[in-house]
């Protein structure tokens, strides 16, 4: 495969213009370096999640410059997950929330096995693995997700793992490669998600890699399900996925992240590449002794409850 196909979509300059490679190898050398990291160098502890400290906002944007995102732990006992996962979506510039059809009135979802009603038709309200994706890849292109956080009110009995990886990591593996597999994946046409009926979403035709005109930064729009969906139908684009799945999918990556979000933890993130190990909740006789106050508290013996805030806006300071 050769870099023979160029279109206007492909950056002009910069980092990500495959015709600056000392931009590029400035750029890309730089953000090797950050690994291999460990999971506590990008958590921190924010005392009230309802109002971080400039210390903690700091600490966290320092990861986020390195990684795309951060993981969080808080002790605080007084807040429910709704006002904790709000402080943190205004604490971290999340201003403009995804008011979509899974979402409530103030823009937060969440995110629980459902064994009625409409959600139970989307893999995230069970409790099933999902596959590699970024958020809203099904989104029109005035609606992209740029950032969201997921907040753990309570995990599962066990499993629910989450896998992380930054979408930037991703460009730099397929553009050492061959730059011919990103031209591939920046093409307008690369990636379809079909219409669909019962929500009335009409087709939604994109990239897969975009720079965000706001920000100059790199943004991805990406599903490794094989039902609907759809591959622009060409062997640089077929090259290009395949290579990338390859990525994804090696269990020696030292660009993968894996933690297993305990109760009052979570992520804020800039729409990375994330899935979900499957998981099992605690029966439902455990859940409801436990919520009587008869059983356990152990947070981890109810069922799995996570709040979710997708926007529009990238992680900013405030």
């Amino acid at each position: 495969m050769v870099l023979d196909k160029m279109f206007s979509d492909l950056p002009t300059k910069g980092s990500f213009a495959l015709a600056d490679q000392a931009a590029y190898r400035r750029w890309r050398d730089l953000k090797v370096s950050y690994y291999p990291i460990t999971k506590e160098d990008i958590f921190v502890d924010i005392a009230d999640l309802a109002q971080p400290t400039e210390r903690e906002r700091s600490k966290a944007l320092s990861i986020v410059q390195c990684t795309n995102f951060f993981f969080y732990r808080s002790h605080e006992s007084s807040l429910s997950g709704r006002e904790a996962a709000l402080g943190l979506a205004r604490a971290f510039g999340f201003r403009r929330l995804d008011a979509n059809p899974m979402a409530d009135d103030d823009g937060l979802t969440l995110v629980a096995v459902r064994d009625a009603g409409p959600k139970t038709r989307y893999i995230p309200y069970t409790d099933r693995p999902i596959q590699w994706h970024t958020d809203g890849y099904y989104n029109a292109p005035d609606r992209q997700i740029r950032g969201f956080l997921l907040h753990c009110e309570r995990c599962a009995a066990e499993g629910g793992g989450s896998l992380l990886m930054d979408p930037e990591i991703a460009y730099i593996l397929l553009r050492d490669e061959n730059p011919a597999l990103v031209a591939a994946l920046f093409h307008p046409e690369a990636m379809t998600i079909p219409a669909n009926a019962e929500d009335g979403r009409e087709p939604r035709t994109g990239p897969v890699f975009s720079i965000d005109s706001a920000s100059g930064a790199l943004h991805m729009r990406y599903t490794a399900r094989t039902r609907s969906i759809s591959w622009r139908d060409d062997s640089e684009v077929r090259a290009a996925t395949e290579a990338l799945t390859r990525i994804l999918d090696d269990p020696a990556s030292p660009y993968v992240v894996r933690h297993r979000l305990g109760a009052g933890e979570g992520i804020v993130c800039n729409n990375v590449l994330h899935g979900r190990t499957g998981f099992r909740d605690a029966p439902v006789g455990a859940q409801h002794l436990m919520r009587a106050g008869i059983g356990p508290r152990d947070p981890a013996l109810g069922q799995r409850l996570v709040w979710r805030a997708r926007s529009y806006d990238r992680i900013a300071p405030v």
